[in-house]
């Protein structure tokens, strides 16, 4: 006669815990070490973006201090909640261009500021709407405010080719479509 198989232990249940993606947000400013080989990276545009996708990053936190745990990702996100009231989650996700599991966790962050609301979405039982909730819509225009005088100083330390810097980009992102 067999015996039982004995049951898999389970965890004790833990509340959650705010999820910092540590590998997403940048220690330092990314630049180059002296005497430090970098080989094909130094000729790589994309090698140049990451760099300055950290520095820009950086100066965001900077800009924000006393909010800055609001990521350039959940400004956004807070963002299209607040300007699409009714957004379904996954939409918020697709436009995010994260996976649906990093759509959610933006939501439940925003959800845990007590900045965005879900509700059941009339339309498919299965999904959720966002909605801005009034601490929500303040936020978002106080932490606006601090996010154009960071995007301003960011065009001004460009100098004069600033201006052009955006539609360049705006084309290099549409290569990926």
């Amino acid at each position: 006669m067999q015996q039982p198989r004995p049951r898999a232990k389970t965890l004790p249940r833990r509340a959650p815990v705010a999820v910092h993606l540590a590998a997403d947000r940048p220690q330092g400013a990314l630049q180059p070490l002296p005497g430090l080989d970098y080989g094909v990276l130094e000729q790589l545009m994309g090698y140049a973006l990451r760099r300055a996708q950290n520095a820009l990053y950086l100066h965001f936190q900077q800009t924000l201090g006393r909010d800055a745990e609001v990521s350039p990702q959940r400004f956004a996100a807070l963002v299209l909640v607040a300007r699409n009231p009714g957004l379904r989650q996954g939409v918020l996700a697709e436009a995010m261009g994260v996976h649906r599991s990093g759509g959610l966790r933006l939501v439940d962050w925003l959800d845990a500021q007590g900045w965005v609301r879900r509700e059941d979405d009339p339309l498919d039982g299965r999904s959720w709407t966002l909605h801005p909730t009034r601490a929500g819509r303040e936020a978002l225009q106080r932490l606006s405010a601090a996010v154009q005088a960071h995007d301003a100083a960011l065009v001004h330390a460009l100098g004069p080719e600033g201006a052009a810097l955006k539609p360049l980009l705006e084309r290099l992102a549409g290569t990926a479509a």
